[in-house]
């Protein structure tokens, strides 16, 4: 099937619904659309289409992504996503080294400051700089390049810089990925706004940080257990 068999608004959709699905283009999310409502696809064959349908099209085709991205893609092809309707807040400023005993955290999202992003789905990353004192929202990054051999390695590098990443799901290999970055990443499907999460973690810092958290920071064993003996001597 060539692109002008497809209307304009169609084939916007599938191009969107591909750019947030890992590892996938145009070509070929049109082939397992295909398979699941025949061609051309149309707005009225999308209108029906469901989670499902995408996984199992195609011998699987789309079978290893998460369901959310699936979901995700499903709102976009039926033409139901409202793009850049909830836009990320406006980052505040800062400087190196301004906030001491911070750490550099980044949120997956997909709106507002929501923390709602599949890793390798997310339409952006919050990142957020924390200390036991205040908090702010430093950056927002786009994180998409349709030119990346591989989306996941390319999405780790993105927020290599930070220590933490608060995502609502994340495969096994990407993790791995993240994990290389010297990130850590933590899993919270309830999702939310990320502020909270944030807070949570603002005030983690602000009383005795865990032994993994301490190791996030760049503390030793050694700075882990003096603080700790401080602590019982208090």
């Amino acid at each position: 099937m060539t692109q002008a068999a497809l209307s304009d608004d169609i084939a916007l959709r599938i191009a969107l619904a591909a750019r947030v699905l890992p590892d996938t283009d145009a070509a070929r999310l049109v082939g397992v659309l295909a398979d699941a409502v025949g061609l051309p696809p149309t707005a009225k064959k999308l209108a029906g289409i469901k989670v499902k349908d995408l996984k199992l099209a195609a011998d699987g085709e789309l079978a290893d992504i998460d369901a959310g991205g699936l979901k995700e893609a499903m709102t976009i092809l039926k033409g139901e996503a409202q793009a850049d309707a909830d836009p990320a807040p406006p980052v505040e400023p800062y400087s190196d080294g301004e906030m001491p005993d911070s750490v550099r955290v980044a949120c997956a999202s997909n709106k507002g400051d929501l923390l709602d992003g599949h890793f390798g789905s997310a339409r952006r990353f919050l990142i957020y700089q924390v200390s036991g004192i205040e908090n702010r929202l430093i950056d927002v990054r786009a994180a998409d390049d349709p030119d990346a051999a591989d989306k996941n390695a390319y999405r780790a590098e993105l927020i290599a810089d930070c220590q933490l990443l608060y995502v609502a799901s994340i495969g096994g290999p990407a993790a791995a990925k993240v994990v290389k970055a010297d990130v850590h990443p933590i899993k919270d499907p309830r999702g939310g706004a990320a502020r909270e999460r944030i807070l949570a973690l603002q005030r983690m810092l602000a009383s005795k940080a865990p032994p993994w958290l301490a190791k996030v920071m760049g503390q030793t064993p050694e700075e882990r257990l003096r603080f700790e003996r401080e602590e019982s001597e208090a």
